[in-house]
């Protein structure tokens, strides 16, 4: 492990900040999309492309972000995406057009995408093992409040000033990002051009897409986390356009799914005392597929109602705070001379599992049959992947014990 250029508290709250601009971007807006086909007079289908598109510049610019920061350091990439992020709200704030809008939204994805990859790489840079692990679930703990504010916040902008007030509440959590960058943090790495050339990028995403154990990590992570990027593209519609839920009452409604995410992050912490954090994570996959097999029956056999929707959703997400902190630091641990493309990969696999699953649900067009289908699937997906990971490391293991006797 290196010496810490910063604290383990103010570590924590910084990358916390950073990974949830870009959940917070997409939570606030979410109450605004039926409003914003009205104001636009346009189209369901136009409107979730807004969401798309979104998701697309968060997902593929991770992995210039995450280069860059590499290249640059962690505090200018930061600077420099959080001005591009800064534009894309400003884009949409004032956007005359459902054209311009989708062009805001697709800048605010690109400029957000710097925090999910700075923010993990900020933390391989400086700690290792259980420490990182307990550095990201204070991330956790801190990343559940401001999503499950944000759909609330966002209702009762909407209600009171319209839905240009959302998008101006970005600009000022982007001038708040910078300031805190600027002050705040220290830079965490030694900034390298020579990681710059193609080179050198090729060859370390290779590492990376070679490596079994990140892969199978990374899959475990896309299961879980990608599929709350799903869930964002489902459930206002679920919830407001099938189930009756007006745009207020689905934000403060989706304290839920945040309120149990919370408490996953407070019961992982207080497990972390006398449990390894790499054997919390199958309980939380045991919660996952159980909230996995509830969504496909109740989405398929029940009539919808708020509580058949965001029960099991909130069993996910209290699983997924089981999951996340060891997996993200296992994937990762071993790459410490790319940190920022390990992270920038990562998070690019999480964020195009959540825009495949919201594309599969915008080429079915029925948003409950959608949800009770691709959710389930991508729990699915994320146990298949942590069996596969755990037989990596028994073998590895297995291979590392026998060594001494060659």
């Amino acid at each position: 492990m290196t010496t810490p250029r910063m604290s383990e508290r103010r570590t924590s709250i910084i990358a916390a900040f950073l990974v949830a601009l870009g959940p917070v971007s997409m939570a606030l807006y979410t109450p605004a999309m039926p409003e914003l086909v009205r104001a636009f007079s346009s189209t369901e289908s136009a409107i979730k492309l807004t969401l798309s598109l979104y998701f697309a510049g968060f997902a593929l610019s991770q992995l210039v972000s995450g280069t860059m920061s590499d290249v640059l350091g962690r505090r200018k990439t930061t600077l420099v995406f959080m001005t591009v992020y800064l534009a894309g709200s400003l884009m949409a704030a004032f956007a005359p057009s459902v054209g311009v809008l989708l062009a805001g939204r697709l800048v605010q994805g690109i400029g957000a995408s710097v925090g999910m990859t700075v923010s993990r790489a900020i933390v391989r840079d400086q700690f290792t093992g259980t420490e990182a692990a307990r550095i990201m679930n204070m991330v956790g703990m801190m990343l559940a409040v401001g999503p499950a504010v944000s759909p609330t916040l966002g209702g009762f902008a909407l209600g009171l000033f319209g839905w240009q007030s959302i998008f101006f509440l970005m600009v000022g959590f982007a001038l708040a990002a910078c300031g805190a960058v600027y002050f705040f943090m220290a830079e965490t790495t030694v900034p390298d051009p020579a990681k710059g050339r193609i080179g050198p990028i090729l060859a370390g995403y290779a590492a990376l897409a070679t490596s079994r154990r990140f892969v199978s990590a990374t899959l475990v992570m896309a299961g879980a986390v990608g599929a709350l990027y799903g869930e964002a593209t489902m459930l206002p519609f679920v919830l407001i356009g099938t189930v009756g839920l007006t745009p207020t009452e689905f934000g403060v409604g989706m304290l839920m799914q945040s309120g149990f995410f919370f408490a996953g992050t407070v019961c992982v912490r207080l497990l972390m005392r006398t449990v390894a954090p790499a054997r919390i994570v199958l309980p939380g996959l045991c919660f996952i597929g159980f909230a996995s097999i509830l969504i496909a029956l109740t989405s398929h056999l029940l009539t919808p109602s708020f509580l058949s929707v965001m029960g099991p959703v909130g069993i996910y997400a209290f699983g997924i705070a089981f999951v996340m902190p060891y997996m993200m630091t296992a994937a990762m641990e071993p790459f410490p001379e790319i940190a920022g493309s390990a992270s920038a990969a990562m998070g690019f696999i999480q964020m195009g599992a959540g825009f495949l699953a919201g594309l599969l649900a915008a080429a079915i067009g029925m948003p409950l049959f959608a949800f009770g289908t691709i959710i389930p699937a991508m729990g699915l997906m994320g146990i298949l992947s942590y069996a596969w990971y755990h037989a990596i490391c028994s073998r590895d293991a297995q291979l590392a014990a026998a060594e001494p006797a060659e």
